[in-house]
């Protein structure tokens, strides 16, 4: 499931996301949604999401999909 709607994305889910720091290259990090950042109901590049370790990114792909 892609994560630019903000709906498809919960606090607790799996999710794979990308951080500033890595937006060239495109690597990915994998962890639990702590909190959602983005307010508006969807994003071109991803919702904004806090994990639970503090890292924040956006949300490229959903992998617990309940």
């Amino acid at each position: 499931m892609q994560g630019t709607i903000r709906k498809n994305i919960e606090v607790g889910m799996l999710v794979n996301i990308v951080l500033k720091k890595d937006q060239r290259n495109g690597e990915l990090t994998e962890g639990i949604v702590d909190k959602i950042l983005t307010k508006s109901a969807n994003h071109p590049h991803g919702i904004k999401v806090r994990l639970e370790d503090g890292q924040i990114g956006r949300v490229k792909e959903v992998i617990d999909e309940e």
